[in-house]
């Protein structure tokens, strides 16, 4: 039997499950139609929740390297700053990344590619996905390359191949969901009063925002385009039209536009990610509007949540019933994003109500309120996404529950996601460290960390006392007491983690 895996693109969700498990010491074969990475710098925005997962993988640095750090968000009504969102300060002490880095998507593909061929991984370029059957213990494949088709068999199959996925048509997975009634455009522009930080105007029925490129030192603009430039369905073919109304709402004067993109926006989640030996991944499950920055950052985390089960599936560390809790975990964040940020998006650039009053007069007031402010870095940020439904979730501690993202704890001499980079399953104990514990590390083989408690770590929610069965991708499997130990037990048991005797 195979215990190959085939990845099916070689985008950022692709590029980010082929490194996870070359991490792992798990076999692929990584394969795209195109003929080497993209050349459009498309999505911008990633999210400090996918640097984590970069930190762990062991390369966040050479994105951050790259990308602009916006600590910032300044939001503008008619080109005079009514409000601001500081981002940065919001989220000290809550992530090792508190801002949103922006990287063109091209430039963040080289990067990837460049990751995984130095781990000895490698893409095979001009090879595209025919045809495949699920036998019920493999994969067969036909995949056309330059040399002509072939047929191979893979232990799984994972379509990360966009929104015209060949995986999800060959299952026949629907995929239900619409097109947005406005209509956006997205350009990258040079202007000589250029934005320091990421910024958003707002009047009447227009919208824009716009932030910087680090790498081409160009201004992203993504924008509304009013209801009369649409002529029959299409937006104006250059930004010129467009030009007078950015310009009217951001502080920036435009002088030269290297590229331009009218496009209707979609909302779509396909109604199953996982079909036997088949999953999908990213835009192959679910789109969304790009203007909110989550949907590649969704899809990175589809691949990374999907790439450890299989690793400890096919490294016999876990029961392949693991695998079923792919789907439920990933399916109700793309449902639930849908539903709620980019819903919440479209209202807040379709709105005259919301454009015209609650922005200029609400949002300097509402952003007064800590908690409102720490929300909105934890939506954006993806770090307040928990899996406390699924069904390797169970246990609650303090503030903590089964399923939470395990709360980043750092002081002078202790950083609890350290350890985090070997990419397994451990226990985290926060307090004392008892005889009985440190017997069920030895029972399982699962490695323990001591965090020597205080009061700065209560301050995360943390009780004292607390022991966390924490999953390879840093989230809490179990919570619970050092005075109860059973609920540990039972799920390594269930899921015949690593060697319970």
């Amino acid at each position: 039997m195979s215990n190959e895996v085939l990845i099916v693109g070689a985008g950022p969700s692709g590029l980010a499950m082929a490194i996870s498990l070359s991490n792992q010491g798990i076999p692929f074969k990584i394969i795209d139609k195109n003929e080497g990475p993209g050349t459009a710098s498309r999505a911008m925005a990633i999210q400090a929740r996918v640097l984590e997962f970069y930190q762990q993988l062991g390369f966040a640095d050479k994105i951050v390297e790259k990308g602009f750090l916006v600590d910032t968000i300044n939001l503008y009504k008619d080109n005079k700053d009514v409000a601001n969102i500081p981002v940065g300060k919001i989220g000290e002490g809550m992530s090792p990344y508190p801002y949103v880095l922006t990287l063109p998507q091209d430039v963040h593909e080289r990067i990837l590619v460049d990751v995984l061929e130095k781990r000895g991984g490698q893409i095979s370029w001009k090879h595209e996905l025919l045809s495949f059957d699920d036998d019920g213990d493999v994969v067969t494949t036909t995949i056309n390359t330059p040399e002509g088709d072939i047929t191979k068999t893979f232990a799984y199959i994972c379509g990360c191949d966009g929104a015209g996925s060949v995986v999800r048509k060959t299952l026949n997975i629907d995929f239900p969901g619409g097109t947005y009634r406005q209509m956006f455009f997205v350009a990258d522009v040079e202007n000589d009063t250029a934005l320091k930080t990421a910024s958003m105007g707002f009047y009447d029925n227009y919208f824009c925002l716009g932030f910087p490129i680090r790498t081409t030192g160009q201004l992203r603009l993504i924008g509304l385009i009013p209801d009369d430039l649409v002529v029959e369905g299409d937006g104006p073919q250059s930004l010129t039209p467009l030009i007078p109304h950015v310009e009217r709402i951001l502080p920036i004067q435009i002088n030269k536009v290297n590229w331009y993109s009218p496009y209707r926006s979609h909302h779509r989640v396909a109604e199953k990610f996982r079909l036997g030996r088949a999953f999908l991944c990213g835009d192959a499950g679910h789109i969304h509007s790009p203007a909110g920055g989550q949907g590649m950052n969704t899809g990175i985390s589809d691949a990374l949540n999907l790439a450890w089960k299989l690793g400890a599936v096919l490294k016999e560390k876990a029961a392949p019933k693991l695998l079923d809790t792919y789907e439920p975990e990933r399916i109700e964040f793309a449902q639930r994003l849908v539903n709620t940020t980019d819903k919440a998006f479209q209202i807040m650039t379709n709105s005259r109500m919301v454009k015209n009053f609650v922005i200029p007069f609400f949002a300097p007031k509402l952003l007064r309120f800590n908690t409102l402010k720490q929300l909105i870095f934890k939506t954006i940020s993806q770090t307040n996404l928990n899996y406390r439904h699924s069904e390797l979730s169970s246990g609650e501690y303090g503030d903590i529950k089964g399923g939470d993202r395990l709360p980043w704890v750092h002081t002078s001499n202790i950083d609890n996601f350290e350890p985090l980079k070997s990419y397994d399953w451990q226990l985290h104990t926060y307090g004392k460290v008892t005889q009985e514990l440190k017997q069920l590390a030895f029972e399982t083989g699962v490695p323990l960390y001591d965090v020597p408690w205080n009061r700065s770590i209560n301050a995360k929610g943390i009780k004292e006392n607390s022991v966390f069965l924490v999953r390879p991708d840093s989230y809490v499997s179990v919570a619970t007491g050092l005075q109860n130990l059973e609920p540990i037990k039972s799920m390594v048991h269930n899921y015949d983690i690593y060697r319970l005797n």
